[in-house]
């Protein structure tokens, strides 16, 4: 099958990798133009162009693909499928239906739950116990295309947001290679998703940070993996901020929210339940990440003291 790829990031990179050893004939592949990185601002390729590269698979960024270009390319490759897999853009009308199975998405979520930008992220945040990857076929809305097929996965109580991304990239690769299999066998029965029960995961930013301890402790912990590996949640101690990488619940110690239980090999910390977590990981501003046992050699906590 004559396919084209759309993706930008490492969560793309599994699926790309699958269709070539599945010997699906990638005709060619649609990423995000370069961006400059680094002091020197020289141009950084996405990981999926690097994957396509290595496997001599042509290469496509356009700016924009509502401008002609982009379906002008898609016509002239005459792919019989597209498969998008966060790509980072909204595709028009005419890209969507040009191919001649039209597009396909494989999104990490169980829809119609979690939508958008950050269903990983949001998953953990909200202390869901199970996720998913889900496949559908694509139209003009929001992760709104009729599903097709889904896997579950179980979350971990300590399971950071970026844990479950690798998880869920090769989980995702499995769901589209299925899928295509199904759709050349003809069985493939589409779902509609049932509005009802539709959420919405938008983009992180960085107002989304700052911990409340004031809140259950297993709310802050959540905060503390969701944000994990960015845009990381962060704290006040002594006056600077500090981010908090790791942490784990603390079923046996009790202290009010924000105040020192214990600073030994982790720093117990109580929340508005009167529970608490353990930092185990963590950075002081303009410092290095490090664990708490070696945050603690150079930074004294005493017992009572409070983060804020």
């Amino acid at each position: 099958m004559k396919i084209v790829f759309m993706g930008t990031p490492e969560f793309s990179v599994p699926c790309l990798e699958r269709l070539i050893s599945d010997g699906e004939e990638v005709v060619g592949v649609f990423t995000q133009p370069d961006k400059p990185k680094g002091r020197g601002y020289s141009l950084s390729f996405s990981p999926v162009k690097e994957c396509a590269l290595k496997h001599n698979i042509p290469v496509f960024q356009p700016a924009s693909m509502k401008n002609g270009e982009a379906l002008e390319i898609i016509n002239r490759l005459s792919p019989d499928l597209s498969v998008v897999i966060a790509y980072g853009k909204i595709l028009p009308r005419e890209i969507l239906y040009a191919p001649k199975y039209n597009s396909i998405n494989i999104h990490a979520s169980l829809l119609p739950a979690y939508r958008g930008a950050g269903p990983i992220q949001w998953a953990v945040l909200n202390g869901e116990t199970k996720t998913g990857v889900t496949s559908m076929l694509m139209d003009e809305g929001i992760d709104t295309g009729d599903m097709l097929l889904k896997e579950e996965t179980e979350i971990g109580i300590n399971m950071t947001s970026g844990e479950l991304h690798d998880k869920l990239s090769l989980i995702g690769a499995e769901v589209m290679s299925k899928t295509i299999s199904k759709l050349k066998s003809g069985e493939l029965e589409p779902v509609k998703q049932n509005e009802t029960f539709s959420s919405y995961a938008p983009m992180l930013t960085k107002e989304l940070c700052p911990i409340d301890f004031t809140r259950p402790a297993r709310e802050v912990h959540n905060k503390i993996r969701g944000l994990s590996p960015w845009p990381v949640a962060t704290a006040v101690f002594n006056g600077k901020k500090v981010k908090i990488h790791s942490s784990v619940l603390n079923e046996n110690i009790s202290a009010g929210a924000g105040v020192v239980a214990k600073a030994d090999n982790v720093i117990t910390v109580g929340c508005g339940d009167n529970r608490c977590i353990d930092i185990l990981e963590l950075q002081l501003e303009g410092k290095k990440r490090m664990s708490a046992a070696d945050f603690l050699l150079g930074h004294k906590i005493e017992k009572g003291a409070s983060f804020e």
